[in-house]
Formats: C-alpha cells, structure tokens, sequence
C-alpha cells in the first residue's frame, strides 16, 4: 500500500478525530456532539481543529447556531462514514470469529484418525454450520513435519509426540491389538504367548508410520524381532493382505473403523494386549490458539467417549 499518500491520515489520534467529526457532522452541532460523545464542548472543537489541520482545509463553517459542511467536509463525512461501515463490518466478522459461527478450522491428523476425527469433525459442524474445516490426513513422519512447520491449527496422533517442545491432551484410549484373518490357525486360541505370535510372519507399516514405531516397541519390549513379510503403506493394505493370508500384525483397534462388521478379521488373544496408547491433540508450544481450534478441544473433551469410544465397543 502507498503509505506516503495517507501520510498525514496516519498520525495518532485520526480515528478518535473522525469520531468527532461524524458526530458534528450528523448533529450540525458541536454542543450536541459533545453531549452524545460526553466530551467537554472545548474538547471536541479541539478534535475538529486537529483534524482540519491534518485535512490542510476547513471541513465546517458556523452560520447562525447551525454548524454546515464545506465541501471538504462533504468529502471527509463519506470517506469518514464508509471508513466507520467498513469497521463495523470487521468488528462482526471478529464478533464471529470469537463467537465459532464463522472462520476456518485445520486439523491434521495421523492415518488411523481418519476412521474417527471426521465423526468428531461433523458434530462439531452442526452446532456452528458456518465454519469452513480442513482435514488433512498423514503418517506420523508428515505429521510431526507439518507440526515443526505450524502449518494447522491442531493435531492428532495416535500416540504423544516424545518431544518437550509440544502440548499435548488426551483425547480417548487408543487400543493396539494384533491381528489375524478369521480362518487363521492361531483365530480360536486362548492366552498365546507372544513369542508364538512372533514367530507368525508380520505384516508392517512403511517407515514414518506411528504404527510401525508403535509395532517394533512391543517386539522390542519382548526381545524380539518381527519377521517382516511384507511392508505396505495404508492400513487398508495390510487389512487386505492379512485377510489373503500373507499374515498378521498390529493395529490400533480403531483400524476397522465404526460401523461395518469386519468378519473375516479377527483379534488374536494374544498376552499383554491390548497395549493401551492414547490418541493425544497437540500443538507447538506457544501457540496461540484460535478460538474455533480451542472450542473444538472442548468439545471433543466433552464428546468422544459417548460418540467415538463407545459405539466402538458395541461394534
């Protein structure tokens, strides 16, 4: 924008200046001004004087006890009346803005949180219908990237982040279990040791997936490697190629998603699962956040259980 050619509008005390002379202007008055904008009548001839001098013109001229515009000041009224409309108009989108009934929210979220945020992202729309929401879906490697980056407003991962720089709060429990398809030897067993499940060939996430990281944990905790058959990049993969028969593996038990029965996977009952992990929000710290990104934690804190944990348990 060319400053230099609103230099002179610049100066501290323009607006305030204006919002006198809108007043005298509307009232033709600068005794009724002063009264409705309860300021000493030596005040607002002060304000009018300044303003004049910033103008480089007279902007009123006194006939009888009539104050009248001059053409100047015709001038300066409709700049000064779109200029008030125009911030009027700002302060409402703000009142919005604070209020949740408009603005945008940008969630990122980790591959399993798909099968649950966008629940928890549509009952949030219905109670403020005007909000425009982002949803961005990445592994854990991406996600800790856009973080870094700050490029959203919240995050969700299906376990905290470890690093010191990041705020975190718990959303809901976020179960590991592993996996076999139904007709697998080890599907009707009872208490299988884990040792016999390792020996299973392992279905694994690519590098960068919190599931993969979360995988290698447990194998780790047991002194064990995963015989990895095969590597694959979407949870659905490794859904498919576990009901194909290529294998088992670990998954968070939001994997098979809300509503469709899933009767040709099951989870083997194996020992020390299920692993409990929770799913966390988390922003950088420092981070202020906007408002509809705080009212959408409030209100998952409220909800998530009754709408997202639950159903999942009846499922």
């Amino acid at each position: 924008m060319p400053k230099n050619k609103i230099r002179s509008f610049l100066k501290h005390g323009t607006l305030p200046q204006m919002s006198v002379f809108e007043a005298v202007a509307r009232l033709g008055s600068f005794t009724k001004a002063a009264e409705e904008l309860y300021m000493a009548q030596p005040t607002v001839s002060v304000q009018m004087k300044k303003l004049s001098e910033t103008v480089g013109l007279p902007l009123v001229e006194q006939i009888g006890k009539r104050v009248h515009l001059t053409e100047a000041g015709r001038a300066v009224q409709a700049t000064t009346n779109k200029l008030f409309a125009t911030l009027i108009e700002l302060e409402s989108q703000l009142a919005n803005i604070r209020g949740m009934t408009n603005g945008r929210l940008q969630i990122a979220v980790s591959t399993t949180g798909k099968y649950f945020a966008p629940r928890l992202l549509g009952e949030f729309v219905k109670q403020h219908p005007s909000i425009e929401v982002s949803l961005q879906i990445h592994n854990r490697a991406a996600l800790l990237e856009r973080l870094g980056q700050n490029l959203d407003d919240l995050y969700i991962f299906a376990s905290p982040p470890g690093d010191s720089e990041i705020v975190t709060q718990t959303i809901l429990p976020n179960q590991m279990v592993p996996y076999a398809a139904a007709d697998h030897p080890l599907a009707k067993e009872k208490n299988i040791p884990f040792a016999r499940f390792a020996e299973e060939p392992f279905l694994i996430r690519e590098a960068g997936s919190g599931t993969r990281q979360t995988s290698r944990e447990i194998f780790a905790e047991h002194g064990l490697e995963p015989k990895v058959r095969m590597e694959l990049s979407t949870n659905e993969a490794i859904k498919q190629a576990i009901i194909a028969g290529l294998g088992v593996s670990i998954m968070s038990r939001y994997t098979l998603g809300l509503d469709v029965a899933q009767e040709q996977l099951v989870v083997l009952d194996v020992e020390g699962f299920p692993v409990e992990k929770n799913w966390v929000f988390a922003y950088p710290v420092g981070k202020q956040l906007p408002v509809l990104a705080q009212g959408f934690m409030d209100f998952t804190r409220k909800v998530a259980r009754p709408l997202v944990f639950d159903h999942l348990s009846k499922s």
